[in-house]
Order: structure tokens, then sequence, then C-alpha cells
């Protein structure tokens, strides 16, 4: 119950630091700025926490690397579509490719009650995108490769943290080099502008940069105590919480079809309990 509580916690805390993101005039911005904030939040953790041990350090280069993808196209598609569409979008196509991955890979047993809670857990996320018109093509496909890349750091790290020795170590020197490669793309994308657009905006690296640390601690906690596919699809109910942010800051609607979709992902938690 310790374990199912932190990736809950960690899924909220991920839907609130996306959802600063989005209501943002500049997502690529904003997302740039958070990033920066995971970073400076590391650096003292980096300098006081045990390093991690040199067999995750092979994992570490691989998911900064798929982080800084992910984050980019994470923003890309927040610049482009609604966040009610392309958030369940990128959060809901992971599951299933963690699970895949999980078994064919990690060597975890398929039980039928966790394929079970993974199937209904994407299946509510499914309804909780529907059928909508979609207005930007483009913003749909970056959402659904932001979420393959989520699948693919969600399996390396879950096998990285478990070599490390120490999640809070495993972590800040994740998250600082996922600062440090936004920072980079920032560079890229805004060159000399990069401070102008990025000045008075402090307070969003702060509290989005707090948000998401606590967030990623928590799951990557969770993935030395249980298995990657379980954590993986029960993190992606932070797409209910995105919901409800969606009709209290931006307006969306919160009918039928995403009652719906709570309670599936809800009978989904009691299926991966199994």
């Amino acid at each position: 119950m310790i374990v199912t509580a932190a990736v809950l916690a960690s899924a909220v805390l991920h839907a609130c630091w996306n959802a600063l993101a989005h209501r943002s005039i500049d997502a690529i911005a904003a997302v740039t700025l958070i990033s920066l904030g995971f970073g400076a939040l590391s650096v003292p953790l980096v300098l006081v926490a045990p390093p991690p041990a040199p067999a995750s350090w092979p994992y570490l280069a691989v998911s900064a690397t798929l982080h800084v993808t992910y984050t980019v196209l994470l923003a890309r598609s927040y610049s482009l579509g609604e966040f009610s569409q392309v958030y369940p979008l990128a959060r809901g196509s992971a599951p299933l490719v963690v699970a895949f991955l999980a078994v064919v890979w990690v060597g975890e047993r398929a039980t039928w009650p966790l394929l079970a809670g993974v199937a209904t857990i994407c299946g509510g996320l499914a309804v909780l995108v529907g059928v909508r018109r979609v207005q930007n093509p483009q913003a749909v496909l970056s959402a659904v490769l932001a979420g393959l890349f989520i699948a693919g750091y969600t399996t390396v790290d879950g096998l990285g943290v478990r070599r490390a020795g120490t999640v809070v170590g495993y972590t800040a020197w994740l998250l600082l080099a996922l600062g440090v490669g936004m920072l980079g793309y920032g560079v890229l994308v805004y060159r000399r502008s990069l401070v102008g657009v990025l000045r008075g905006r402090w307070w969003l690296a702060l509290v989005g940069g707090a948000l998401g640390w606590a967030s990623y601690g928590l799951v990557l906690w969770a993935q030395t105590r249980g298995a990657l596919a379980a954590v993986a699809a029960l993190r992606e109910t932070g797409v209910i919480a995105a919901a409800i942010l969606g009709t209290v800051f931006f307006g969306e609607r919160f009918g039928r079809r995403r009652i719906l979709a709570t309670v599936l992902v809800a009978a989904g938690v009691v299926l991966l309990h199994f």
C-alpha cells in the first residue's frame, strides 16, 4: 500500500507541473525553465547524496537522453494541442509498452491480473481521450512519440535505479543531466533571446521543478520495490488529476466520459493489487 500511495502521489504531482507548463504562454520556454529547476534542485543533492554505483551509469546516460527527447516532444505537443487530449495520449501510450518490455527484457512474470489491470487502465485513458476531432495531427503525433519515450526511460530507470544503490543519488544525477540538456535545447531554439524569454519566470522553475523532482523521486523509489509494469500503469492515473485540473483551470467539461474513465482507472488499480 505504501508503494501504491507513493506512485499515486507521484502521478498527481506530475499532472500539476505539466498543467503549469501548458498554462504558460510559451510551453517550450515553460518546460525548459521547469527542467532548469530540476537541475538546480539537484545540485546540492549531487554534492551530499551517495553517488550511484558504477553499474548504473550506463542506464543514467541512456535515460538522460530519453528524458531530454521526451521533454522536447512534450513541449511541442503542448504548444500545438489541447491539454486534455495530448496529456492522456502521452501518458496513456506508455504502460502497455512498459509491460511488454518488462516481460521480454527484464524478465518479469506476466500474470493475468497484471495484464488485465494494465489493459483496464489503458482503456480508461482511451475513454478519457475519446473520439474528439483531432485539431492538430502534429500535436497527437508528438504526444504519442512522447509516450514511447516515456516507456523507454521508465524501463531503463527501473533497471538503473536498482543497480544504483541510492534512489536520491540516481534521481539527482538524472535530473541534473536533464536540466543541462534542456538548457542546451533552449539555447538552440531561442539563441540570444533565451535570457529574455525566461526572465521573470523564476517562480515557474522553483515550483515546477520542486513538483517534478518529488514526482520522479517517488516513482523511482517505487520501482525499487514493485513491478515495472504495475508502477508504470499506476503512475498514469495522473491523467485523472489532469482532467480535474483541466476542468478547474482550463474550463474543460468533466462529463460522463471522464467519470467512466475514472471508474475504469480505479478498477485497473484494484486489479494490479492481485
